[in-house]
């Protein structure tokens, strides 16, 4: 029985490392997204109506595509 639950608390690790993982690299892609916004003028527009995204907005997470009212 020990080395049954051994090995499923392991393979929990191994998920959630994995998950782990998964939210870095897509924070990461983000973050390079938003940086080829910036250097090509886009930065901080809205990807559905072309409104201006709202300061606070972009200052809570500067990786944000839409204004609050196209992301509802």
């Amino acid at each position: 029985m020990v080395g049954r639950l051994s090995r499923m608390d392991a393979m929990q690790s191994q998920a959630m490392a994995e998950a782990v993982d998964a939210r870095r690299h897509g924070r990461i892609r983000a973050i390079d997204a938003a940086l080829i916004r910036l250097e090509e003028g886009e930065f901080g527009w809205c990807d559905d109506c072309g409104e201006f995204i709202r300061q606070g907005r972009l200052d809570v997470d500067p990786t944000v595509m839409r204004c609050v009212s196209c992301a509802c």
